[in-house]
């Protein structure tokens, strides 16, 4: 880690001039400032702007397209599917239940033995 000391020359660029405004290098630019104005003076503010000319934004449209209609639901058909979809994971289940019971009997009839 280093700590600012102030020794080094190329540091002075970064120092803060001094309040009455004379600079002690020779090589550091002139403080930039609006043209014509003193640089002693301070900020003299933005320079002023011109408003832009009429009719310079682009169109705007207020209305949306309406929205469009659905297809239509066949609520009898989505129970069939979703009672059908229900049983078959009931099956899975029973079938997964038998294999786990018959491994666990034929663990433990192993182990009495």
């Amino acid at each position: 880690m280093t700590t600012p000391s102030g020794d080094r020359p190329e540091d002075d660029y970064w120092r803060r001039p001094p309040d009455d405004g004379a600079t002690d290098d020779p090589k550091r630019p002139p403080e930039p400032g609006p043209a014509g104005a003193d640089p002693s003076a301070g900020y003299g503010g933005p320079p002023p702007s011109t408003p832009p000319p009429p009719g310079w934004r682009p169109p705007l449209h207020v209305r949306a397209a309406p929205p469009r209609q659905l297809p239509p639901q066949d609520m009898a058909g989505l129970d069939a599917v979703e009672q059908r979809a229900q049983h078959v994971t009931w099956v899975a289940g029973a079938v997964a239940g038998v294999v786990l019971l018959a491994l666990l009997c034929l663990l433990c009839s192993r182990a009495f033995r």
